[in-house]
């Protein structure tokens, strides 16, 4: 092989990212990683702001990560049987990082549990997240709404102790 059959730096580049074939293939990635990323800070604020263990940016990366796992297989043409694979093992993996924030302990003789609502709250945001993903904005939104209203308001309508003892640091 001689240097003029040797393919360029360019030649190299341009093959390695030939995996976007158009520019609207990857204005789609962008917005669907974006609006995950997005939708992950708001739940995640919204934690954070009430002194809770999972912030903006757990609840970022929860909602991207989700986002993109589900995104790269469609990409690759993976039929829907084996894409319904991957969001089994991303509920499941999430599921331990969910697991990691519930915490129990025995004060006074009694038994507390604490981050329910956080490690659900992440659950939801995995969820959130692949549905931006698989292209389902608006269910992505609804979902987003629904999980502040919950967030909001619950804690208003259950008595205080109840939620005292629930609820997280």
């Amino acid at each position: 092989m001689n240097a003029a059959d040797a393919p360029t730096v360019l030649q190299v580049l341009a093959a390695e990212f030939s995996d976007v074939p158009d520019i609207g293939q990857a204005v789609r990635i962008l917005v669907r990683l974006l609006l995950a990323l997005a939708l992950g800070c708001v739940l995640g604020y919204e934690r954070e702001s009430h002194g809770k263990a999972a912030g903006v940016r757990t609840h970022m990366l929860v909602a991207m990560g989700s986002a993109l796992f589900v995104m790269l297989p469609q990409q690759m043409g993976v039929e829907p049987a084996d894409l319904s694979r991957v969001v089994q093992g991303l509920v499941a993996g999430v599921g331990f990082l969910c697991a990691g924030t519930i915490l129990k302990s025995e004060a006074r003789g009694a038994e507390h549990i604490r981050g329910l609502t956080t490690a659900a709250g992440l659950w939801m945001t995995a969820a959130i997240g692949m549905a931006c993903g698989m292209g389902r904005e608006v269910t992505a939104l609804i979902a987003t709404l629904l999980a502040l209203v919950v967030f909001a308001l619950v804690p208003h309508l259950l008595p205080a102790e109840r939620t005292e003892s629930r609820d997280e640091p």
